[in-house]
């Protein structure tokens, strides 16, 4: 969990986080997590995620931070974990005494303590189940801008209602991991916001109301259990006393929607219409902002967070870094000097030679192996040479995003050709 503060400048005044496993060892997680042992469900707990927003203001309390300064607050969630809230909880979050810390008061408030988050890929037949009520995937993606997937919160409320309907009935409120940070300040159920509620097979992107079949498909009288979906950028009112009284905030310290860290990358950057942003990680990660969106099997489509109106394009690729440092190692003793160097010395577009290599099962195309094609779109088994590997590995994977964001609406324009 990480804090920031800023000031009207942008200027960052206060940063500073609590580590899941280190700092609060009781839960017993590895990497903020419970790996179960079926190495499918993968499930974070409720209550660590609130004694460690507990933990981070008293941290703050105590190196003098001066809480009556913060005008609005607001903030991002991993996308697809949900929050399972017990009937009678609204009172308790709204009453919580100043007096105790806040994971003291709602111990009891949540019907799942265990959330489902995005490492979750246990709900395959829910997926399926959902898919096929609606007409087939891609009618499921050109409604909610994806189709099926285990980690969204449809398919992970379905899995819940199917094996457990009275912990469903006990239900009253399923939030997002950031509408239920929200709520936490909020001292009431906060809405989940279009653009992290995209993130659930179940609302539709165009009209931005959850989609009535896609709600069926899942569970009863899920659209009462959800709310009324806002605007990313919504203002949801003043914080709780309990946090005036508490740590000293102002009674008029704004509250304003809380998104996925998805969305909330877009909107940090402030990309614009046309812009790519490309995240090189472990996975990597490719959005944008789009007019047009044409929903496909491959990629999410979300609605974007600063307009309303326009979209957010993401597309992941498992055979991110982990694949670079592979052929960094095979090809370059492991140097990302002598990378670079091999990668100058070749010439743009490699000759005609091309490459695309997925050591793990990839996402964006489902495929997996290396695959190499010479001038003559051969394919070629064996290695290419070395500097001609390295261009072939950046080379494809750099085409692949393209091919794949310009499948979803991005439009490379003219000027850009010509650059």
């Amino acid at each position: 969990l990480k804090v920031i503060a800023i000031d009207e400048q942008l200027r960052v005044i206060y940063e500073d986080n609590v580590h899941f496993d280190k700092d609060l060892p009781e839960f017993k997680t590895q990497g903020g997590v419970y790996i179960h042992s079926d190495r499918l469900t993968v499930t974070s707990p409720v209550l660590m995620w609130v004694k460690a927003l507990d933990m981070i203001l008293e941290k703050m309390k105590s190196s003098g931070f001066n809480f009556s300064h913060v005008r609005a607050l607001s903030g991002a969630g991993q996308q697809h974990g949900s929050v399972y809230w017990k009937k009678g909880s609204i009172q308790i979050l709204k009453n919580a005494s100043s007096e105790l810390p806040l994971h003291q008061s709602l111990k009891d408030c949540f019907s799942v303590s265990n959330s489902p988050i995005w490492m979750d890929s246990s709900t395959t037949s829910q997926c399926s189940t959902l898919e096929k009520a609606v007409g087939g995937a891609q009618h499921l993606a050109s409604i909610t801008g994806s189709r099926a997937y285990e980690r969204f919160t449809g398919n992970q409320i379905a899995k819940i209602y199917s094996q457990n309907p009275e912990v469903y009935m006990q239900t009253e409120r399923i939030s997002l991991v950031s509408s239920f940070a929200a709520s936490l300040f909020l001292g009431s159920y906060a809405p989940i916001d279009y653009s992290d509620g995209s993130g659930m097979n179940l609302l539709q992107i165009w009209e931005k109301v959850w989609s009535v079949s896609c709600l069926d498909a899942c569970a009863p009288g899920l659209e009462e259990k959800l709310g009324c979906p806002v605007p990313s950028h919504s203002v949801l009112g003043p914080i709780s006393p309990y946090y005036s009284q508490r740590y000293g905030f102002s009674p008029d310290c704004k509250i304003v929607a809380f998104t996925g860290d998805n969305p909330a990358s877009l909107a940090g950057m402030r990309l614009q219409e046309g812009d790519i942003a490309i995240s090189l990680g472990t996975s990597d990660t490719l959005f944008l902002w789009i007019q047009e969106p044409t929903p496909a099997l491959e990629g999410h489509i979300l609605c974007n967070p600063v307009d309303s109106r326009t979209y957010m394009a993401l597309l992941c690729f498992k055979n991110g870094s982990l694949m670079r440092e592979r052929i960094r190692d095979d090809c370059a003793s492991g140097s990302w000097d002598e990378f670079s160097k091999a990668l100058s010395s070749t010439a743009a577009g490699n000759n005609g030679n091309l490459g695309f290599y997925f050591d793990v099962m990839e996402i964006t195309p489902e495929a997996v192996g290396i695959h190499r094609f010479n001038r003559d779109n051969q394919k070629v088994v064996s290695d290419f040479p070395k500097e001609v590997e390295i261009r072939a590995l950046i080379e494809g994977q750099f085409m692949a995003k393209r091919i794949h964001a310009e499948k979803l609406g991005y439009k490379v324009s003219k000027y850009d050709e010509k650059a």
